[in-house]
């Protein structure tokens, strides 16, 4: 005999409605995934209480469907807020409350490019207790500290699942030939969002439309000085400044208490209303860290993430100190070469080089040829060895001289690279903080005055860039250049 399989127990839910309205469709996401949430932190408790159950507990994920009989004529500027062709297309949706404005956004664009309602309801896919659970804070014991099997009583991750399918273009669509409505599922998204939280040390609701990657502590402190500044002016439109730990301060001379223990990438968010101010992360060095937080920052949908670090200056006439726009990578960092091959181009994006050098003329007060003085624009090459001076020089040196790098460093072309691949815009600026080629080091006491003061323009730069883009419409920001045949209709 077989034994008797327990009955399944869900939440009583809504069914499934077509809405019009954007704000009414996000409430009916939000109420089918408080209902879910709810419902699966409840069972858990009572669960782990009476120490054993004869039932099992299941929520689903809410989900957004779309299904068009048209080929409707849409304006060929846009690249995202369609689908290209008549058929039905499904996205699974977690944490709307945290996604709401973006969830607005990209249902408007929907029904008003295709004239057609989306339906809201309850998906097909279980919603793991691990993320429910972690709404609020709360954790899920490790197996074997409850009485009874967790997986027997509730769903968990599945990493089978959970993958980046959709953004690497290996879909498969299943038999009912439902297509994917956005570039990420609801497990992939609350997959990051939980490892966001562990490696930056702060709340993923903080995290900002703006992003810079530095590898270089110094630059944190620059911009915690340059939130206070922010935070002095009424009329800046910054609201607040987010440490490590989730430390928040609103005032410019609000305490901001240290973090015992950093964490791996520490990420410290200068907030503006609907995302649109700016977040560092200290990625350290290393392709694997840039890998690392760009795989998890994505499912945010941020609409511009640069890299403003240090590296090693490849030309005798680079000085410590000038900086280097990338135009171009060699991209000998390894990390994303299963999901990106290598002979993928990775371009330079306009809108992105026209505000960092913009930013640069504005902060140096040079422009046009003078500009060359303190700016190379060129190659960018990344490697994995950080120690790569060390060995057989010939190689490596012909290869960085065949493809006219300026520069190296171990996590641009990371970054960029994965900016490409996940369709959100990514730019590189370099600050020359050593020239290995040329006798200079990077050892104590060889910065210049000139570097130092460099260094600290280099942060601002890169703010000001951000804030020239954040002015920018999201339909020029995300252009067609990141988009690939067959693209998902939500950005």
């Amino acid at each position: 005999m077989t034994p008797q399989q327990p009955a399944v127990l869900t939440p009583d839910l809504p069914q499934k409605q077509t809405f019009t309205d954007p704000a009414a469709a996000v409430a009916r996401l939000i109420e089918l995934y408080r209902g879910a949430v709810d419902f699966l932190q409840l069972s858990f408790a009572e669960a782990m209480k009476d120490g054993e159950t004869r039932v099992r507990y299941r929520a689903y994920y809410p989900e957004v469907r779309i299904t068009t009989t048209s080929f409707a004529q849409i304006d060929s500027r846009l690249s995202f807020g369609h689908v290209a062709e008549p058929g039905t297309y499904a996205t699974t949706i977690t944490r709307p409350d945290l996604f709401e404005h973006y969830l607005k956004q990209q249902i408007d664009l929907l029904v008003c490019n295709h004239g057609v309602p989306v339906q809201i309801g309850v998906s097909d896919t279980p919603m793991p207790v691990h993320f429910a659970m972690s709404v609020g804070g709360a954790t899920v014991p490790h197996e074997g500290a409850a009485a009874f099997t967790l997986r027997d009583v509730f769903d968990v991750p599945d990493l089978s699942t959970t993958n980046d399918d959709i953004v690497n273009g290996t879909y498969a669509v299943p038999a009912d030939g439902t297509r994917p409505l956005a570039p990420f599922s609801a497990q992939r998204v609350d997959y990051s969002l939980a490892r966001l939280s562990h490696y930056t040390a702060t709340d993923p609701e903080h995290f900002q439309n703006h992003v810079l990657f530095t590898n270089y502590q110094f630059y944190v402190s620059e911009f915690e000085a340059y939130a206070r500044k922010m935070l002095a002016d009424p009329d800046s439109g910054y609201t607040a400044f987010v440490s490590t730990g989730n430390a928040q301060i609103t005032g410019p001379d609000d305490p901001l208490l240290p973090t015992d223990k950093l964490p791996q990438m520490p990420a410290y968010h200068l907030k503006r209303k609907h995302g649109a101010g700016i977040t560092l992360v200290n990625i350290g060095v290393g392709p694997s860290n840039a890998k690392t937080a760009t795989d998890h920052i994505a499912v945010l949908r941020p609409h511009a993430w640069v890299m403003v670090g240090h590296c090693a200056g490849l030309r005798a006439s680079q000085s410590l100190g000038d900086f280097v726009l990338a135009h171009a990578y060699v991209r000998e960092d390894k990390v994303l070469d299963d999901d990106l091959p290598v002979w993928v181009p990775v371009p330079a994006l306009a809108e992105i080089q026209i505000a960092l050098e913009q930013a640069v003329a504005d902060e140096t007060a040079l422009e046009g040829y003078d500009l060359k003085r303190v700016m190379r624009t060129g190659t960018v090459a990344s490697l994995d060895n950080r120690n790569w001076e060390l060995r057989d020089q010939a190689g490596p040196v012909q290869r960085l001289s065949q493809s006219r790098a300026v520069a190296l460093d171990m996590e641009s072309a990371t970054i960029a690279a994965n900016g490409f691949r996940f369709r959100v815009p990514y730019g590189t600026l370099l600050c020359v903080s050593d020239k290995p080629l040329h006798g200079e080091l990077k050892l104590p006491g060889m910065a210049s005055d000139f570097y130092k003061t460099q260094v600290s323009r280099h942060l601002l730069i890169g703010i000001r860039a951000m804030e020239r883009l954040r002015e920018m419409p999201l339909e020029r920001i995300h252009s067609r250049k990141l988009r690939s045949f067959d693209e998902t209709a939500f950005l």
